[in-house]
């Protein structure tokens, strides 16, 4: 920037946006900020030019339109659930240094492990096997071995890949963000995988929004955008047809018109200012978000309205049963949203401090809870998107933060592990009936192609068209780890 002196004064040369601001700050300065505004201008880009921004069409041809993605806030028995280890079972009660699998423990195996806290009373070693506590059988055609616990999603197993391979590093409930970001909490605070496809894509209907949230999330795991901004945050919804959204509704009778008249001033003012403070991104997702809601307060009521849905799908859906009633109504939601054109929805389940599945205690007693819950709510929902034909362009992801240790902590809970665990995907171009990976006997470590969380993060990526590595922006480089690699195996 070049200055000179004139008349004892500093005069600098003006941008356009400051220049036309000051200007003129009437009904000119408001058709401004409506025509910048349009221009949707994004600041940063490399001076060589190599960095373009996402102008929300895939990189390439996608396979899948949308995601539904399912998280169990705590921490699944992989053990007695996706994975069964009937070893466990015939040495109950040994330690582990007593089996032929002592070796799991050793040291050099157990480095992965970044310590959040020190001295926590969970996340540790545990040394006294815990026999399973459920049986398992086959499902399908395919013949996988699943627990007892969730036999309704067995009864999709053809429709599903089973991925026994994972790992992560936070043996600690950081590992929620983990396993949404990519990145241990102690590296800070990073985008969440739906944010990315956000960031990236563009909308499949101008009245809903392109990613939302259901279920309790804690503190450190409650935003999405981070350093790509609030507006690639998720949108949380309720599944309550009279009120979806915090704010979402009027706390007296308003006409359509004198409604659309106070949304079209706030707008006009909100980006008046943003010609002011053209870099301001809490602005802009503040100018997008209104104009957003105005349209969601008659299309997101309409969606949760289930009044038009058949006895038999709101059975399909355990609705019509108080277990499964509340997780009922959010896997019938995500249907609906996704017919619509919604890209990204993640579901939480059991959120809430440490989160429903942390079965420290009493393993068999909270398990079989919580499956209860969500395994007829889930098989619903990949019957319910098969049978219409969405389950080709939609992902269902089943994840949850980490696993649970082969061996016992007190007397019938097992601990935090970070070391081998489960999830599995269904849909989008994903192929079912199969597993991929594997732990040892134990289920105590990833063995056989193993994968950290952000493979899971690119295979999606992969299915949606999207190139992480084009969506990176400047002063921001990622590390490899956070890109992961697309697990090919299961993609048909």
């Amino acid at each position: 920037m070049t200055s000179s002196r004139f008349d004892n004064r500093l005069v600098v040369p003006q941008g356009r946006r400051a220049f036309l601001s000051d200007l003129g700050m009437g009904f000119t300065g408001l058709a401004l900020g409506a025509m910048l505004a349009g221009e949707r201008t994004v600041h940063g880009a490399l001076s060589d030019g190599v960095w373009v921004p996402p102008d929300g069409k895939p990189h390439f041809a996608p396979k899948a339109k949308s995601v539904i993605w399912l998280f169990m806030n705590g921490g699944v028995s992989h053990m007695e659930s996706f994975d069964p280890k009937p070893m466990l079972t015939q040495y109950a009660d040994k330690t582990i240094g007593e089996t032929p699998f002592a070796d799991v423990q050793n040291p050099e195996k157990l480095k992965l492990a970044r310590v959040t806290v020190i001295n926590d009373a969970n996340g540790q070693q545990r040394n006294k096997i815990y026999p399973l506590q459920v049986g398992y059988k086959k499902y399908g055609e395919s013949g996988i071995e699943l627990s007892d616990w969730i036999p309704h999603i067995g009864s999709c197993a053809d429709d599903i890949a089973f991925v026994r391979s994972m790992w992560t590093t936070d043996d600690n409930h950081g590992a929620q963000t983990q396993f949404h970001s990519g990145r241990h909490m102690l590296d800070g605070e990073f985008p969440t995988l739906g944010a990315w496809v956000h960031y990236g894509l563009g909308t499949l209907n101008e009245n809903l929004p392109q990613f939302l949230s259901m279920g309790t999330r804690e503190y450190w795991n409650a935003r999405d955008g981070h350093y790509l901004g609030p507006a690639h945050d998720a949108i949380p919804i309720r599944v309550d047809p009279a009120n979806p959204l915090d704010y979402g509704t009027s706390h007296r009778a308003m006409k359509g018109d004198a409604q659309r008249l106070g949304f079209d001033l706030v707008r006009d003012l909100n980006e008046l200012r943003s010609v002011e403070y053209p870099d301001d991104p809490v602005l802009e997702a503040r100018i997008r978000s209104y104009e957003l809601a105005f349209r969601m307060q008659a299309s997101i009521p309409e969606t949760l309205r289930f009044s038009d849905e058949s006895e038999s799908t709101l059975s399909m859906y355990g609705i019509d049963a108080p277990e499964t009633k509340e997780f009922g109504m959010q896997m019938l939601a995500c249907r609906r949203f996704v017919e619509r054109g919604v890209r990204f929805i993640q579901v939480q389940h059991g959120g809430g401090g440490a989160g429903a599945w942390d079965a420290h205690g009493g393993l068999k007693s909270n398990h079989t809870k919580n499956f209860q819950a969500v395994d007829k709510p889930i098989a619903g929902l990949l019957q319910d998107l098969k049978q219409r034909g969405l389950l080709e362009s939609t992902m269902v992801v089943f994840a949850t933060e980490f696993g649970r240790t082969p061996g016992t902590q007190g007397s019938d809970g097992r601990d935090h592990h970070i070391y081998g665990f489960s999830v599995w995907m269904a849909g989008g171009g994903i192929r079912g009936g199969v597993v991929h990976g594997s732990t040892d006997e134990l289920g105590f470590h990833a063995v056989e192609d193993r994968h950290y969380v952000t493979d899971i993060h690119a295979t999606i990526l992969k299915q949606l068209g999207l190139d992480s590595r084009k969506l990176e922006i400047p002063g921001r480089k990622r590390l490899d780890i956070d890109h992961g690699v697309p697990i090919d195996a299961i993609i048909a």
